[in-house]
């Protein structure tokens, strides 16, 4: 193995502890040493890596992001509809954010008031939502007066406060809970001759970008970190 392939490792190693010592104890209270100890480094080893606990946060936000992109991007090249592509996307990210203490972590980070720095998933998340609905409607797939601000915002919400619900329990952050979702909100948004067309379970685009997006995950509870 080359020092490039072991640092990487070790970096993606510290990212998920700190991820999960975040959910476990947030961010004021989370020691380096019970990072670098989930990651079986030293802390030196870390703050090669990192400068400090902030720049570890930050980093987990990132790679919070990147996989949100990595999922909606491959979710948008299988999928025909904007209104489906957001339906698909919803429930990849429902997934990661039951299975993946990274995503969960990352959206904590941003919301959560524990540091500062810049916003994060919550409004990349917001951003994604607002630009499918703005594309559908541009073709004409959105019920007439429909207000994009609203259902943005009804998405928004009901996403992210289906991960606060999850922390106590885990079926809020079910594919049936989300599909009850879209099954309630479809019919107010989709134009009578597109609603037929779409699927608020999901359809296999959203499938196998859970299956491909992190195949390193765990259910929601599975992981621990270890103390030093």
């Amino acid at each position: 193995m080359t020092k490039q392939v072991r640092a990487a490792r070790t970096r993606r190693a510290l990212i998920r502890s700190a991820a999960i010592v975040f959910e476990q104890h947030g961010y004021g209270q989370a020691r380096v040493a019970l990072i670098s100890s989930g990651a079986g480094v030293s802390t030196g080893a870390l703050h090669f890596h990192f400068e400090n606990k902030a720049a570890i946060a930050e980093a987990v936000v990132a790679e919070g992001s990147h996989g949100l992109l990595e999922v909606s991007s491959a979710i948008r090249r299988r999928t025909d509809t904007a209104l489906q592509t957001l339906v698909d996307t919803s429930h990849a990210l429902v997934d990661l954010l039951g299975r993946d203490p990274v995503t969960r972590a990352g959206f904590r980070l941003s919301y959560g008031g524990e540091r500062g720095g810049e916003p994060g998933l919550p409004v990349q998340w917001q951003g994604c939502v607002r630009e499918l609905l703005d594309e559908a409607a541009a073709v004409g797939t959105l019920v007439e007066g429909v207000s994009r601000t609203d259902v943005t915002a009804a998405t928004v919400a009901a996403t992210t406060g289906f991960e606060v619900l999850g922390r106590c329990d885990a079926q809020w952050l079910s594919a049936r809970t989300l599909t009850g979702f879209w099954q309630l909100l479809l019919p107010c948004l989709a134009a009578p001759d597109v609603l037929p067309l779409l699927d608020p379970s999901g359809t296999v685009a959203a499938t196998e970008a859970i299956a491909a997006g992190r195949p390193e995950t765990e259910p929601y509870g599975a992981e621990t970190a270890t103390p030093t």
